[in-house]
């Protein structure tokens, strides 16, 4: 699957978040090694601890699926669900997507023009482990 059409599932999954209290808007999509892809939206609560992000939303369907190698995700986000700039992973999703993936795991990030690709080594290069 080409960079630009799992991006263009991430965007499609932005439009379905659940965002009463930020309206900040985020879609992801992951390619599993096996083909499959998974997407996810944020969703928030009003106790906002609670809110999941779509990065995680997205890697915990695949892993429910039975997944467990991953190639890469896009992610993409703004407000009012017009992408703006890239949106990049939080520090809590960089650290669960590298329970499952290695430090060349691809993610790909949107300005709503250009596709940047960066490595998860890249955006957590000293990643929490036992």
């Amino acid at each position: 699957m080409s960079n630009s059409e799992l991006m263009k599932l991430a965007e499609e999954s932005m439009k379905k978040a659940y965002v009463p209290y930020s309206n900040f808007w985020v879609g992801a999509a992951i390619l599993c090694e096996s083909g499959k892809v998974y997407t996810g939206c944020n969703i928030e609560n009003a106790a906002y601890p609670a809110t999941i992000c779509a990065e995680r939303v997205a890697l915990f369907k695949a892993v429910e699926a039975g997944e467990r190698r991953f190639v890469k995700i896009a992610v993409c986000g703004g407000e009012d669900a017009k992408i703006n700039d890239i949106c990049p992973p939080c520090g809590s999703c960089r650290q669960v997507l590298s329970e499952f993936c290695g430090k060349e795991f691809e993610i790909l990030l949107t300005d709503g023009k250009n596709i940047e690709t960066h490595t998860l080594g890249e955006l957590l290069p000293y990643s929490f482990s036992f």
